[in-house]
């Protein structure tokens, strides 16, 4: 008995929902569209980190910015405090992790050179600037 219940209606469910199940929901999974979503992104903090205006009143940091293959950073993002500094490197440390997944998922390669960082920052014309 229980032979038949599995044959003639468990065996046809379980091919039923499987036949069944869509994948169109999942969003395309291509290196262009996470390229373009990196690019995007990188763009934004950029543009957070030049708003930054620096004097007496704001300190010049810097931040290591993007993820080589080889491992470390790809530059030095220098912003200075008088900007959201927490939601600034909530973003870079997101966007170092996006970029250092990508390139393990892509397999990229580059040189595996070290960005070297700034020895100090300093404000000049109300912009923080690197000092190397």
């Amino acid at each position: 008995m229980n032979k038949s219940i599995f044959k003639y209606f468990l065996a046809p469910l379980c091919v039923l929902l499987f036949s069944t199940q869509c994948e169109d929901d999942i969003a395309p999974f291509n290196q262009e569209v996470e390229q373009q979503e990196l690019t995007t992104l990188k763009a934004e903090i950029e543009n957070l980190a030049t708003t930054a205006i620096c004097d007496d009143t704001f300190e010049c940091k810097f931040i290591a910015f993007g993820a080589k293959p080889c491992g470390g950073p790809w530059g030095y993002l220098v912003y200075s405090t008088s900007i959201d500094t927490e939601l600034l490197e909530s973003l870079v440390e997101g966007y170092n992790r996006k970029e250092a997944i990508y390139n393990t998922t892509w397999n990229v390669v580059s040189d595996c050179a070290f960005a070297t960082p700034p020895e100090s920052v300093t404000c000049e014309n109300n912009t923080c600037v690197a000092m190397y």
